[in-house]
C-alpha cells in the first residue's frame, strides 16, 4: 500500500452522515455500513478514492485522487491528514498541502479534476 491519507474530525463519522454527504456531492458508495469504497466518476469510469471501515482513508495515486479526498473531507467538515501530519486542503479553488509554515500547491481543483486520475510517474 502507498502513502495513506485519512479523514479526521473531532466528532465520530457515522455511516448515515457519510452516505448522505456522498450522495449529495455526486460520489458513489460500494459496500456495507461496516466496510466499502467511496467512488468518484471520471469520463466513463468509476474510480475508488477512499476506503470506509468505520473511518475514511485513501492511498492516492494521483493529484486527482488527492483532490477528491480533499473534497470529501471538506464536505464532511473534516481535515485530510497525511502519515507525517501534513494536511491537505482546498483554499480559494486550489489544492494545497500544508506542513507547519510550508505549503505546496498542487494546482487549481477544477483543472486537476478535469485531468482525471492519471497515475503519478515514479
Amino acid at each position: 500500500m502507498g502513502y495513506e491519507l485519512r479523514v479526521e474530525r473531532p466528532a465520530p463519522l457515522a455511516f448515515a452522515e457519510l452516505a448522505t454527504v456522498l450522495g449529495q456531492a455526486g460520489f458513489e458508495f460500494r459496500g456495507s455500513q461496516e466496510t466499502g469504497e467511496v467512488m468518484a466518476r471520471h469520463a466513463d469510469g468509476l474510480h475508488a478514492v477512499a476506503v470506509w471501515n468505520g473511518g475514511l482513508s485513501g492511498a492516492p495515486g494521483s493529484d486527482w485522487h488527492v483532490a477528491q479526498l480533499a473534497r470529501v473531507s471538506m464536505l464532511l467538515n473534516a481535515s485530510l491528514v497525511g502519515e507525517d501530519g501534513e494536511t491537505y486542503a482546498i483554499r480559494e479553488g486550489r489544492l494545497e498541502q500544508l506542513n507547519g509554515s510550508a505549503s505546496y500547491e498542487f494546482g487549481k481543483v477544477d483543472e486537476i479534476l478535469a485531468a482525471g486520475p492519471a497515475a503519478w510517474s515514479r
